[in-house]
C-alpha cells in the first residue's frame, strides 16, 4: 500500500506514463516538494514494487509498474475487508445509504450492476 503522499505523486506518474525527476516535479502544484522530498518517495515507491525505472547515465526516467485500475482495485478490497467484513452487499448498502447520489445516478449504478451480473452469466 502506498501511503498519502506516494498516492500523490502516483496520480502523476499514471497522468504521464513516464517521466523523468524534473517532469514529476513539476506535475505538482505549487508550492513544489523538494527535490529530494520526490526522490524519498520514487525510492519507497521502487521498493515496494510500485514504480520501475530506465537509466540515461545518471538521469532516471521513472514509470508505474502497476497499473492504476488494479491499485485502485486492490485498495478497494482491502477496505472492503477492513471496514465491512469482506461484504460487498454491506459495502454496498453502506456506499448507496451515505451517499448523495440522485435516483438516476442510483439507477445508473444498477444498470451497471444489471449489465455485469447480464455478462457473467453468459
Amino acid at each position: 500500500m502506498l501511503s498519502k503522499k506516494e498516492e500523490e505523486l502516483m496520480q502523476h506518474l499514471w497522468k504521464l506514463e513516464k517521466g523523468f525527476m524534473k517532469d514529476l516535479r513539476d506535475a505538482f502544484p505549487d508550492p513544489k516538494p523538494a527535490t529530494t522530498t520526490i526522490a524519498t518517495l520514487l525510492k519507497r515507491m521502487t521498493n515496494k514494487g510500485f514504480v520501475g525505472y530506465k537509466k540515461f547515465g545518471n538521469i532516471r526516467e521513472y514509470y508505474p509498474l502497476v497499473k492504476k485500475e488494479d491499485y485502485f482495485s486492490n485498495h478497494l478490497k482491502g477496505l472492503i475487508k477492513q471496514f465491512f467484513n469482506g461484504s460487498t452487499s454491506q459495502f454496498a448498502s453502506f456506499f448507496t445509504k451515505q451517499s448523495d447520489f440522485s435516483t438516476k445516478e442510483l439507477e445508473d449504478l444498477k444498470d451497471i450492476i444489471d449489465n455485469q451480473i447480464k455478462q457473467k452469466k453468459e
